[in-house]
């Protein structure tokens, strides 16, 4: 399958393959005991790599697809060599994923008949949600975009000057009121600002709160409502951030999110602080929504676009 060819430049790349490190350090050790003093894939060494994927927090139902792939080339195959393993692993992860709408991109883009461009952000606090979407806002700032903040996370002060430190540091306008405000009327603000200032992209902050799915949802669907007051068809992408060291509950959170409102595309943060990349594919495979960004670093250049080919490519280096 001809699956890899060099999409990122080395910088990005090399930025990638350290951000999983960790992750592919422990899955190849895991891998490397599965194999040990077996040279063919049999089932002793099929039913030690569902361990390897499962405890790699691929995620059951996604590890049973990527198994049942295996099977299949191994019963077509007759005899694969165990040093065969981690290439036929890249083929079928990558192959699984093809099969998504997701990872396909290269660059922080966004569809130009649409503007503004409207990226209402969800999440749980501490997930790293204000710190993407000061990441994004430089991003998309990079490439000439003028674009507008708005902290409509109105349940906490913190939240609030946390995303005003990202504007002031990229540069950029970001509309606010004070803390316990009415989520939605800040929402209102930042579209009409945005639109009196002609911005090309607007990024909303909103409120972390998971306790009660009901009021979550009603306040997002308040939001999403009066936004469609000043802009309509807005929010045109609805970012869920969830934290990838969180491993299996952030499988949780999405299944949570999702079902509190539309959530269309996904982000998954600190990537190189943890072991649990293998989050990554399973939740793409499972919940089937886009990722689109991962979190690799600290850096302000560390939040890159996701791109599965590269992402496979770098896993099993």
């Amino acid at each position: 399958m001809s699956f890899f060819k060099k999409i990122f430049s080395s910088e990005k790349k090399e930025t990638l393959d350290k951000g999983l490190e960790k992750s592919k350090t422990s899955f190849f050790t895991k891998l490397n005991k599965a194999v040990a003093g077996k040279s063919k894939v049999d089932d002793d060494v099929l039913d030690n790599l569902e361990e390897v994927l499962v405890t790699s927090d691929v995620g059951v139902n996604t590890t049973l697809k990527i198994i049942e792939r295996i099977e299949e080339r191994v019963s077509r195959d007759k005899y694969l060599g165990t040093s065969e393993l981690n290439q036929i692993l890249r083929e079928e992860i990558a192959g699984l994923l093809s099969e998504t709408n997701s990872g396909e991109d290269t660059e922080f883009s966004i569809p130009s008949n649409k503007k503004p461009y409207v990226i209402m952000v969800v999440g749980v606090n501490g997930v790293g949600k204000t710190t993407t979407i000061g990441k994004l806002a430089y991003q998309f700032k990079k490439q000439g975009l003028k674009v507008v903040l708005g902290a409509a996370d109105t349940f906490r002060a913190a939240a609030i000057d946390q995303l005003q430190v990202w504007a002031d540091r990229v540069d950029v306008p970001i509309v606010k009121q004070s803390m316990g405000s009415d989520p939605a009327s800040v929402a209102f603000d930042t579209l009409q600002s945005a639109v009196n200032q002609d911005a090309d992209v607007v990024i909303i902050d909103t409120a972390g709160r998971l306790h009660n799915k009901v009021n979550l949802m009603n306040e997002l669907t308040k939001v999403k409502r009066v936004m469609q007051k000043v802009v309509d068809d807005t929010p045109n992408d609805v970012l869920l951030v969830l934290d990838g060291s969180t491993g299996q509950n952030a499988f949780e959170q999405a299944k949570q999110f999702t079902a509190a409102t539309e959530v269309s595309s996904l982000a998954v943060t600190k990537l190189d602080g943890t072991a649990k990349g293998g989050v990554v594919i399973g939740i793409s495979d499972q919940f089937q929504i886009p990722v689109k960004y991962i979190g690799v670093g600290e850096g302000i250049e560390d939040l890159q676009v996701f791109n599965k080919y590269e992402f496979v490519d770098s896993f099993f280096k």
